[in-house]
Formats: structure tokens, sequence, C-alpha cells
């Protein structure tokens, strides 16, 4: 990887600029992403768009109280839609991510005021690989129906949608070569994003590979890699909020305000979907219950009729901790409106 202004850093190579773009001071500065909750104005980002920006520094005094704002905003976003100008939600979707996408597109056209409920659970794809090397719950089915909810109103809306709905390529190499590009902000993907998205959403975009090169143990392996999951993935460590990830992907992807989207369960823990069985079974992983492999690690076949059959009926569905414990979590308070 090569190392300068618009370089990039080997594994375990410290940056030698110190001025460097910082995801707080270009929220603070971007007109389109308030943060409600905030009675404070914050400074000015002076970073130099020269700077590399591959380290992010250590938060200012403007920016701190820009993340407070962002971290509860979240939840505040959703108690609005009971207590505030808004009406509230006429539907609640429970549903999982590619289930119910091909239904969002139809109902979008009748009414936008549905709050949709996701797990946090899946883990396959590129988010599997964000949850093995940086831990966390998984955000792909929440960036799904995020993006299937965002506004298609303007061509910059769709250069947006575009972006963070697109995937690497499965070649190895060549994804690893476009994630380049575009968290050096020279793919074509850019093109019809202003600037103040631009600077937005590549900030995160280079938090979350700073995130990667401070992992030198784990290779991450950007096969078939998600954009969004990516943004999402930086958004949350940043902030240490799925809730506040979960507001700036809302407002970066501009869907509807009477829309809401909350995760059934908010943490920051890695979790993973078990089932008991009749037969006393225990099975852990999302796609161990939905596509059983018998301990085989193989790619997974999503066509229904070569699954293997479980050995016998679910009995009951919960999360899991990372370690494998069946601990109790709480429902998302944003639920019980």
């Amino acid at each position: 990887m090569r190392c300068g202004c618009s370089g990039f850093l080997r594994p375990g190579q410290a940056p030698t600029h110190h001025h460097h773009h910082h995801p707080m001071a270009l929220i603070a500065t971007s007109p389109y992403i308030t943060a409600r909750a905030s009675t404070t104005t914050a400074g000015p980002a002076t970073s130099s768009s020269r700077s590399c920006p591959l380290r992010a520094p250590g938060r200012s005094a403007a920016s701190s109280r820009v993340l407070r704002a962002m971290a509860g905003a979240g939840a505040d976003a959703a108690a609005s839609a009971t207590t505030g100008g808004s009406a509230p939600p006429s539907l609640l979707v429970f549903s999982g991510g590619t289930a119910f996408n091909g239904v969002v597109e139809e109902l979008k056209k009748v009414t936008t005021r549905v709050a949709h409920v996701l797990p946090v659970s899946d883990d396959g794809g590129s988010t599997a690989e964000i949850v093995r090397v940086l831990g966390g719950p998984a955000v792909g089915d929440i960036r799904s129906r995020c993006l299937r909810l965002s506004d298609e109103s303007t061509s910059e809306a769709l250069s947006v949608r575009r972006l963070l709905g697109h995937r690497l390529p499965l070649d190895p190499s060549e994804a690893k070569l476009e994630w380049y590009l575009i968290v050096e902000g020279e793919h074509s993907l850019w093109d019809g994003v202003s600037r103040p998205y631009r600077e937005t959403i590549r900030a995160f975009l280079v938090y979350f590979h700073n995130e990667i090169l401070r992992r030198p143990v784990e290779t991450f392996c950007f096969t078939n890699g998600s954009i969004g999951n990516f943004f999402f993935a930086g958004a949350r460590i940043f902030f240490q909020s799925l809730d506040a990830a979960i507001f700036l992907f809302s407002r970066v992807s501009q869907i509807p305000a009477e829309s809401l989207v909350l995760p059934v369960i908010s943490t920051n823990d890695r979790l993973t979907l078990g089932c008991e069985l009749w037969d006393g079974t225990i099975i852990r992983g999302q796609n161990e219950i939905s596509h059983p492999s018998n301990g085989r690690r193989e790619v997974v076949n999503k066509d229904c009729k070569s699954c293997n059959a479980l050995p016998s009926s679910i009995k009951r569905v919960f999360y899991m901790s990372s370690e494998g414990r069946n601990l109790l979590h709480e429902v998302s308070t944003s639920i019980l409106f």
C-alpha cells in the first residue's frame, strides 16, 4: 500500500502527517446532517483537504458535543414519533433484511409511516467478515432496509444510494484494489456526490479502514464487501452506539422522516442467533439454522431444495453471545412505544 497524502498505510505503519480528517469535524460542518438534540453550534472544521486521512486524532470539545448529540439522537428520533410533531407509524413490521425488501418498495407507494424492526444476527456475507474482525452486532439487515427506504428523488440521492449499495468484486485482489480506489475518493462511484456528502461518507470509510489496520493479526477479506456495511460499521465503532449509527445512516441516505428503522436489540456486543431443538440440540448461527452444514465450512447455498434437514424441530430461538452463552438481552426500548 502507498503512504502519503493520498496513499495508504501498511499494517503496523504509523502515519507521518498530523493533520487528519476526523469524522466528527466533517459532521459538525455538513449542512445535510443536523443533530436535533444539539443546542451548541460546533466550530468549523480546519483540517486541510490535502492531509492524510488514515488516522483519526483525539476528539475536540466541539466534536465531543456533536458526538453526544448524535449518540442520543437515534433514540430521540424514535421517541419524537410518539411525542412530537410527526405522526406515529401506522405499521410495525418485524422482518429480516432480504425477506421483506421486495415488499418495502411497494409499501413506500402506500405509506412511509412504518416502523421497521430488524435483527442483529445476520452472519453471512460481508457482515460476517466485519463481525469476525471488528466484533459488534451484525448491521447488514439494517443497512439493507435503510437503502430500500432511501431517497430517490434527485440525481445526488441516487448517486449516494448507488455508492452505499455497491458491492466489491468476488475476486479478492480485484475487491481490495477497488476498495482502495473508493476509500481514496478516486472511484467513479463518487461522481454526482457533493462535497458535504462525500466528506462525511468518506470520513467513516477511512475510519473503518483504520480500524482494520489496527488489527494486523486478523486479515480482512474485502470479497463481495458492501460499502454501506463498511460505512455503517465505521460509524458504529466511532460512536460506540448502534442507535447513533442508524441515525447517521438514515440522514445520509435520507429515509423519510416518518419512517423508523430499529434494531430488535440495541447493543454493541457481538451476538448471533441460536436455537434449541426438541431433542435438546443447541445450534449456533443463523446460517447453521437455516442452511445446516453439519459442521463443514462452505459457502451457504440459498437454494432451499438442497438444504439439509435439522435433526429435530425447533423448540425455541434466542440470541447468544459470541462466546456461546445464552444471555438475556432486553428488547430495544424504541420498539415499545
